[in-house]
């Protein structure tokens, strides 16, 4: 078997595929329904390097490849979750000093606790970094203590159980997800009757509530013909009109206007057709749809948008992105013409747009590098922090210019999941290869005990204080309790789990710079006592 191990340490890429292939196979396997996903690569790839350390054998992936992998995943992640994080951001600043809370308190316990045990503190150090399963964290307490040996055996000792520790957590966020509150509502679309004899403007309808409806035909009597809905039409009496929205919306619209007609608009093609089309022009990706101006450009009106497997209402202030699928009602004479505006080709959903892969990530990578002062020292959030801030700003603009700031949901989507299982793979086989190491010192069971107790003071008061104090539904939570872990193996697990729902990254992304920035501080106090 050496001779295996000597074979693939010498060549590195072969390594890493077979990693990534064979673990992958693994994580497909499911017990009872649950399977490990992505990070059964995380996992095998320990067990391989800590096997292959057994017969004397360096079983290493470059650090070079998961830095990559990693500035990937986390650059393609902020690109998907720009468009809603800031907006998230603004009612959300209580949940991320809570996170910041929950890990300071955690670094206060592993300071108790390690001294009840009688740990030596530069292992302490270690041994929080890797419960909470940060790197950067572990090379900031290794700086702060002036000893590299003390707080690499801790953290190698308790990273693995920080891992499944979190898994745990996910797996119980996720038993009620069918009860989540903040799922994304099921659209339905509706032919109404009028009965008011107010006439009601449509603009001020969609206002009023919340611009979470949109009216996509109005038909003026029974042979009349039907025509693209204009937000300044007034509604007469009999007229008929199609709303699309979530169903309690327009269950509310409907009693407010008359009733539901046995009429279905959007069945009559004789006058205006329907068709969905993808957003494959650089000219319509950037831009909200109310600066497309399609009513008085074609006299279409766009009423959904499918971006990744959800859609929503097309309200004016909604940006559209590459790949995005928009349904589009328009006269059927000028359908074609919609459409190769739009593009409308598959390349919108696998174009990576190079410009932005390159610039962003350079920026990224540059930001990461910056040394902020502190007392005591200075710290750097890294190349992973950076490339997830530089990601949601350039996902949040759409478009700088002329130039397209975003990627297509797909293409970012698989570029995130191939740097997240490169990082996977090669944080396995350093963390292998320290850990047969870190056995062999005799304060291991303590030191064990110790990573515990700090991941699971973590997840429980992750758990307590997002589901009691601030109601948040167990989805979103299993990206919280990810990103506040800064592991991209929970992240994993969750998307599996939730079939990738977009609230699992939008919690991730939402708390993870704050995590980072909160665990490298920690990590430098904690090297320093």
């Amino acid at each position: 078997m050496s001779e295996v191990f000597l074979f693939l340490a010498q060549q590195p890429v072969l390594l890493l595929f077979v990693v990534i292939g064979v673990g992958s196979a693994i994580g497909h396997v499911r017990v009872r329904g649950v399977g490990l996903g992505a990070a059964a690569v995380l996992f095998l790839a320990i067990g391989l390097s800590a096997w292959a350390a057994s017969y004397g054998v360096n079983l290493e992936i470059t650090e070079a490849l998961g830095t990559l992998g990693l500035c990937l995943f986390t650059f393609c992640v902020g690109l998907v979750s720009g468009a809603t994080f800031f907006s998230s951001l603004r009612r959300s600043l209580a949940p991320i000093l809570a996170v910041a809370g929950v890990l300071v308190a955690s670094a206060a316990v592993a300071v108790g606790v390690g001294g009840v045990l009688g740990i030596d503190r530069a292992v302490v150090a270690g041994a929080w970094a890797g419960a909470v399963t940060n790197t950067p964290a572990l090379a900031a307490a290794r700086d702060a203590a002036g000893d590299a040996t003390g707080p690499t055996i801790g953290y190698a000792v308790t990273y693995l159980f920080g891992v499944v520790g979190m898994l745990v957590a996910v797996s119980l966020a996720l038993r009620h997800r069918d009860l989540d509150t903040d799922a994304p509502p099921t659209l339905v679309t509706r032919t109404v009757r009028v009965e008011a004899t107010g006439r009601p403007r449509i603009e001020d309808l969609e206002e009023r509530h919340g611009d979470r409806i949109k009216f996509s035909r109005v038909r003026r009597g029974e042979e009349a013909p039907i025509r693209t809905a204009d937000g300044g039409d007034l509604l007469l009496l009999d007229d008929l009109v199609t709303v699309v929205g979530p169903a309690e919306d327009v269950d509310a619209v409907t009693r407010e206007l008359g009733h539901a007609s046995s009429h279905r608009l959007e069945a009559d093609r004789l006058y205006l057709d329907m068709r969905r089309m993808t957003v494959s022009a650089e000219r319509a990706a950037g831009r909200t749809i109310g600066e497309l101006d399609l009513l008085h450009r074609f006299g279409a009106t766009i009423s959904r948008v499918r971006r990744g497997d959800v859609d929503v209402v097309a309200t004016d202030d909604f940006q559209l992105q590459l790949g995005d699928r928009v349904r589009v009602i328009a006269p059927r004479e000028r359908m074609a013409e919609v459409s190769a505006w739009f593009g409308d080709s598959a390349r919108g959903l696998s174009d990576i747009v190079p410009v932005v892969l390159g610039g962003g990530m350079t920026l990224g990578i540059l930001l990461g590098a910056v040394a902020f002062p502190v007392p005591g020292g200075h710290f750097a959030v890294g190349s992973a922090a950076g490339t997830l801030l530089v990601g949601l700003v350039l996902g949040r603009l759409g478009r700088v210019g002329p130039v397209v700031t975003a990627m297509p949901y797909t293409a970012a989507q698989a570029i995130a999941e191939l740097g997240l299982l490169i990082f996977l793979a090669q944080a396995g086989t350093r963390a292998g290869a320290q850990i047969g190491a870190a056995f062999t010192s005799g304060d291991w069971l303590r030191i064990l005990l110790l990573g515990a107790v700090v991941t699971t003071f973590v997840a429980t008061g992750l758990y307590l204080v997002m589901r009691r104090v601030f109601r948040v539904g167990g989805t979103r939570l299993s990206g919280i309790v990810a990103g506040a872990q800064t592991q991209p193996a929970v992240l994993a697990f969750a998307n599996g789990r939730t079939g990738y729902d977009a609230r699992v990254a939008l919690g991730y992304a939402l708390v993870y710079p704050a995590a980072m920035v909160t665990k490298i501080v920690l990590g430098q106090l904690l090297g320093g006592l």
